[in-house]
């Protein structure tokens, strides 16, 4: 006998999983950009590795609904 799931078995993400991604992933890019500034790495493609990086993590923030 197969167990119904009550929810459909559908993964809910809220508004607020969604701001909590963006908001982390903001806080990423600040520290990554402190960071490369600190140790004199400045430049267009670290800077532009830092926004990747920072994406997927408030990506995955969203995602998982932590």
């Amino acid at each position: 006998m197969a167990l119904a799931r009550l929810d459909g078995g559908g993964i809910k993400r809220s508004r607020a999983s969604l701001v909590g991604g963006i908001a982390v992933g903001i806080g990423v890019f600040a520290l990554w950009a402190a960071i490369a500034r600190d140790l004199a790495a400045d430049g267009i493609g670290l800077l532009a590795l830092g926004a990747v990086v920072a994406g997927l993590v408030g990506l995955w923030i969203w995602r998982a609904d932590l």
